[in-house]
């Protein structure tokens, strides 16, 4: 399992390499994610997520490391085969020096490969699957009939904005033509909502949310979250 400690952290809670993949396939109704939940009793237990987890020693380092752990965490998940020179990097999240486990995360999308098995969820860390729209599923969050966390509501978001092409593939491409977005999150409060804030929003370095000016944040309202950034 590779580990390493953020420069300038408290030094005591290591960071550990993950990665994810965000895979895609086309349906009638339009480009749909693959998405899983995690069982009860470990890590994110409950939670609906996208398939992934540690990197392993035998993955690998780096990015390459990454892209081979994203691998082999789908094929024990959901039974899929996938190409790791087929994932395009998307984005990476590293997690506030206060959290008690720290995932730095690598998100990478695909598209389902032609020919590819039906989802074989291994009834030991993943319970459940689905394929969904991303803007259905961010709706099912909305209503409160799943739960999922920031990045991956984030990346929901996203994902449903790079499907105006139609396809799996044309979201992948549409993909790599953009940067890859690096998220260093702190944590804040506004009002009665938890705020997670990163850079390029105007209240990151003080970690104060009231802070006139850019946006670069997550809004976790009890009414409803909203992404915020300016561009």
């Amino acid at each position: 399992m590779a580990e390493h400690h953020i420069t300038g952290g408290t030094g005591d809670t290591p960071l550990i390499d993950a990665a994810t993949v965000v895979l895609l396939r086309d349906a009638a109704a339009g480009v749909e994610c693959l998405m899983v939940r995690k069982t009860s009793g470990q890590a994110f237990g409950g939670l609906w997520v996208f398939p992934g987890g540690r990197v392993e020693d035998a993955d690998g380092t780096g990015f390459e490391g990454a892209r081979r752990g994203a691998v082999r965490e789908a094929a024990e998940e959901t039974g899929l085969v996938l190409d790791a020179e087929a994932l395009v990097p998307l984005s990476h999240w590293t997690p506030p020096t206060t959290a008690p486990r720290r995932y730095a995360t690598w998100f990478f999308v695909a598209a389902l490969p032609d020919g590819a098995a039906d989802v074989e969820v291994d009834g030991g860390e993943i319970g459940d699957h689905v394929w969904t729209a991303p803007a259905e599923a961010i709706a099912r969050h909305a209503s409160g009939e799943i739960e999922i966390i920031p990045p991956t509501w984030v990346t929901l978001q996203r994902v449903a904005d790079l499907t105006a092409s139609g396809t799996a593939a044309g979201t992948v491409d549409a993909a790599a033509a953009e940067e890859v977005d690096r998220y260093f999150t702190r944590m804040a409060r506004q009002g009665d909502a938890l705020v997670t804030l990163w850079q390029g929003d105007a209240g990151y370095a003080s970690g104060d949310a009231d802070t006139p000016g850019a946006r670069h944040r997550l809004v976790m309202d009890p009414d409803g979250w909203r992404y915020e950034r300016s561009r």
